[in-house]
């Protein structure tokens, strides 16, 4: 075997060890978890509404695979089904780092060695637009959710927060050359100096919030199929914006890899405690919507790297 298919063989096996590890460990932060499962699980339906809600995971990652594809071929075009195979391992090596932060490790390497620098860029440009969406409703819900509610110091730092952050992602999407250049301190992109000059049109720009506003209804939905089925809510509309604004903040509050459930958790059980739900019920939808939209795809996304032959070697920017 040559010494590049060993470290390439090695890496894979790493990526799968380190990723489905964190996965566990973030499970095993739930207490109680298997005996809650068994308990729900004696429920018929539940198994109908969790087949529903896996049947919405492909369609979820199917929509944000057209976009890649769409955003992408500002520099080069892809297949669909690259696009697809490029953002199911991201998922999967996005495991390894708080955030996700090393998702695009993966996703960049379904493209030429030349063309990588400049869909780095894209890929965080592309996750600005679910982000805006995400934003702008948790907003809107929080704002709505304040004429109920007291108001606090907290509440309103996240809306200010949450307008800086929309300003901000505005700016990027109608300015992605002008961070092209900036970015070419770093030698890893000033190598490529005269590649594609990224623009975006209004039409792309528009496309993208469309399929981003379609994807956030659809993860969306999945949360409230759950959480109704473990607790069946009269007032749809108060869930819907409950669900809104845990998904603003669980977006805007940095996540610790290892204790990313826990965190989740804190958050939902401070989104949706006015309704008085159970604790239990709050901390199990938010897990099932993990495991459904990213435990399972991670799984989905390890699978294409074993089998992918990746070059896992960086650009040379001497």
């Amino acid at each position: 075997m040559q010494p590049k298919k060993i470290i390439s063989t090695f890496i894979k096996i790493l990526i799968g060890i380190l990723s489905f590890w964190i996965i566990y460990s973030r499970l095993s932060q739930i207490p109680e978890l298997k005996e809650q499962c068994m308990y729900w699980f004696s429920e018929p339906k539940m198994y109908s509404i969790l087949f529903l809600v896996l049947c919405l995971m492909p369609i979820n990652w199917g929509i944000e695979s057209y976009k890649w594809k769409s955003i992408t071929s500002q520099i080069e075009s892809v297949s669909y089904s690259t696009a697809l195979k490029s953002v199911f391992s991201g998922i999967c090596v996005g495991n390894l780092a708080p955030g996700r932060a090393m998702e695009f490790l993966a996703k960049i390497f379904y493209f030429k060695e030349e063309n990588r620098p400049g869909i780095t860029i894209l890929h965080f440009i592309n996750g600005m637009f679910q982000m805006l969406i995400t934003v702008t409703v948790g907003i809107i819900s929080i704002a709505f959710k304040l004429q109920k509610t007291e108001s606090s110091s907290f509440i309103y730092g996240v809306l200010i927060g949450g307008f800086c952050m929309i300003l901000f992602f505005c700016w990027a999407i109608f300015n992605v050359s002008y961070i092209q250049q900036k970015l070419k301190f770093i030698k890893w992109f000033r190598k490529f100096e005269s590649s594609h000059k990224i623009e975006l049109s209004s039409s792309l720009i528009f496309k993208l919030v469309s399929l981003s506003i379609i994807r956030y209804l659809v993860f969306t939905t999945q949360f409230y199929l759950i959480y109704n089925a473990l607790s069946p809510q009269n007032d749809v509309a108060a869930v819907f914006m409950s669900i809104a604004a845990y998904f603003m903040l669980t977006s805007l509050i940095p996540m610790i890899s290892i204790i990313e459930p826990a965190i989740r958790a804190a958050i939902a059980l401070f989104v949706f405690n006015n309704s008085g739900d159970n604790t239990v019920i709050v901390i199990l939808s938010s897990t099932f919507v993990w495991i459904i939209n990213v435990v399972v795809p991670s799984i989905i996304g390890y699978v294409i790297i074993l089998k992918e032959k990746i070059d896992f070697k960086f650009t040379n920017a001497n």
